[in-house]
């Protein structure tokens, strides 16, 4: 049962990136430095496996977050949605931004897939404790 909880979080947090990016696209590929297609597309020659490892990645940290949501007693919602906004905010964001400091990459791209960072864990948070 636990593992469905963990996939359920990361699925939910999966779903929260299509929706975040579709709707930041356009900013996203221009702060990313993402070359578009003559429909406005990104040009992906990866295929499908972005996709897959994002969500891999997803059950990773919602694995973890599982982990450490047990070792620390959190079973609420409330206490869920505080656990995983501070990871996102304090663990997950400050590394990615620390990352692309270096990289030289934007501040909007630092808020954009900051700001998915933040709430995806947040949610994953809720999902973990709601369930």
């Amino acid at each position: 049962m636990e593992f469905l909880i963990v996939v359920a979080a990361a699925l939910a947090s999966y779903i929260f990136g299509a929706i975040w990016y579709m709707a930041l696209a356009q900013p996203w590929m221009q702060a990313a430095g993402v070359k578009a297609d003559e429909n406005g597309r990104p040009v992906n020659t990866a295929g499908a496996m972005p996709y897959i490892i994002a969500f891999l990645c997803a059950l990773l940290v919602a694995g973890m977050m599982r982990h450490v949501f047990a070792l620390s007693g959190i079973d609420t919602v409330g206490g869920g949605l505080i656990g995983g906004l501070g990871i996102g905010l304090f663990l997950a964001a400050p590394w990615l931004v620390t990352n692309y400091a270096f990289a030289g990459r934007s501040r909007i791209l630092m808020l954009i897939d900051g700001g998915y960072t933040v709430i995806g864990c947040t949610l994953m948070g809720l999902v973990l404790t709601l369930l």
